[in-house]
């Protein structure tokens, strides 16, 4: 397996939400939640995201579950922006182990968060702080989620 580069996030980017997750029942409402910031709209039952949320919403998913199945709790998602970004990072209390790739695993196998934030995303992250080991995706701001609440 490989290793994901060490970076930071953008720093001039503004924190617009964060959401503190306990358990895997927790990642359901981060869903609907996030589309609620992103478009400003509620997220009905069964209703389809456009695209750049969708993207979001998924990755923010994957890697909320990775930090849920594989950190320490809490899970800290926040939601942050650039001018021409959106940027989930998604942190853990578990400073002892490295994000890890999953290339070599098959696909039923699971573990496959991290290559689809790769995959999906603009960019992909991780760094350490004193008490956290976060990753991140970057997604490009649209039109429609530059105006749903602007930084």
């Amino acid at each position: 397996m490989g290793q994901l580069s060490s970076s930071t996030p953008p720093p001039q980017a503004v924190e617009l939400r964060r959401w503190t997750l306990q358990e895997a029942v927790d990642l359901r409402a981060l869903r609907a939640s996030l589309h609620e910031e992103l478009t400003g709209d509620v997220l009905g039952e069964g209703e389809a995201l456009e695209e750049v949320p969708e993207l979001v919403a998924l990755i923010a998913t994957e890697l909320a579950t990775n930090a849920l199945r594989h950190g320490i709790p809490p899970t800290i998602v926040r939601l942050l922006a650039t001018d021409d970004c959106l940027i989930l990072d998604v942190a853990d209390h578990d400073l002892g182990s490295l994000p890890q790739l999953a290339e070599a695993r098959s696909v039923g196998d699971g573990g496959r968060g991290l290559e689809l934030a790769r995959a999906l995303s603009l960019d992909v992250g991780w760094y350490a702080t004193g008490t956290t080991k976060n990753i991140w995706a970057s997604f490009p701001r649209t039109e429609r989620l530059s105006g749903a609440r602007s930084a």
